[in-house]
């Protein structure tokens, strides 16, 4: 008997407002023994305050899968693009490094 070549394979459907996708400069990522939370923000400069965009829900096991497939990912792209340039520091971006907003 054949196995059929599609049967293992998952049909992902994606919305017309998910596929817009949603932009975030921050990621806040918290943890319990059952699953990882993580908060992805939208941090404007010269305003103190933000709001969660998305939050997604990992079971520590998907966690781990989504750190391997990005740095996979991260491997990649730095073979093409050559290294991603770390940015000083690891606080909250207030101003984007640029000159302070004027009115």
């Amino acid at each position: 008997m054949e196995e059929n070549p599609n049967q293992n394979q998952l049909n992902i459907e994606l919305s017309e407002e998910v596929a817009d996708g949603i932009y975030s400069n921050l990621a806040i990522i918290t943890h319990s023994a059952s699953e990882f939370v993580i908060d992805f923000v939208k941090v404007m400069p010269g305003v103190p305050k933000a709001k969660v965009k998305a939050r997604i829900l990992l079971t520590p096991q998907h966690a781990k899968r989504l750190m391997a497939a990005l740095q996979d990912n991260i491997s990649k792209y730095e073979a093409v693009h050559g290294t991603i340039k770390q940015t000083e520091g690891l606080g909250i971006p207030m101003n984007f490094g640029g000159p302070a907003a004027q009115a």
